[in-house]
């Protein structure tokens, strides 16, 4: 029987990245890449992988991604973090924030490595979701 996205229950399954402002971002990555030996990639983050128990031969990454102070990829939060959720479903799960009254604050976007969208909770923190591809 093959799956239908729309019979997998919308949730979240796992911290997908840790995003926080810097008021020198490229310094601190050169200190931890020398200090703690994080290897930052091309997109200016470090990715942490490991398997998940359920499947243990899907691979999942969590991002370590630094920004430079006000960038405005976390706005309109005034926060100096934002988490990223790794979840299933992001189709059902924006259907069901909605009738909760959550604010969505745009609309699913897709790339080759997964589906993103955006939502505020009730404290002013953005949230990114993403479904990997």
């Amino acid at each position: 029987m093959e799956n239908n996205s729309n019979e997998i229950t919308p949730k979240v399954t796992g911290i997908g990245g840790i995003f926080f402002f810097l008021d020198n971002p490229k310094e601190t990555k050169d200190w931890y890449a020398k200090n703690l030996g994080l290897e930052i990639n091309d997109w200016g983050s470090a990715s942490f992988e490991s398997r998940n128990l359920e499947n243990p031969e899907q691979i999942e990454s969590t991002q370590w991604c630094p920004f430079k102070k006000g960038d405005e990829y976390f706005s309109p939060s005034k926060k100096d973090f934002m988490v990223n959720y790794r979840v299933q479903n992001i189709e059902g799960l924006v259907v069901q924030l909605k009738a909760n009254g959550v604010t969505v604050l745009d609309d699913i976007e897709t790339y080759d490595y997964g589906k993103f969208v955006h939502i505020m909770d009730t404290e002013g923190n953005k949230i990114e979701l993403w479904e990997p591809a």
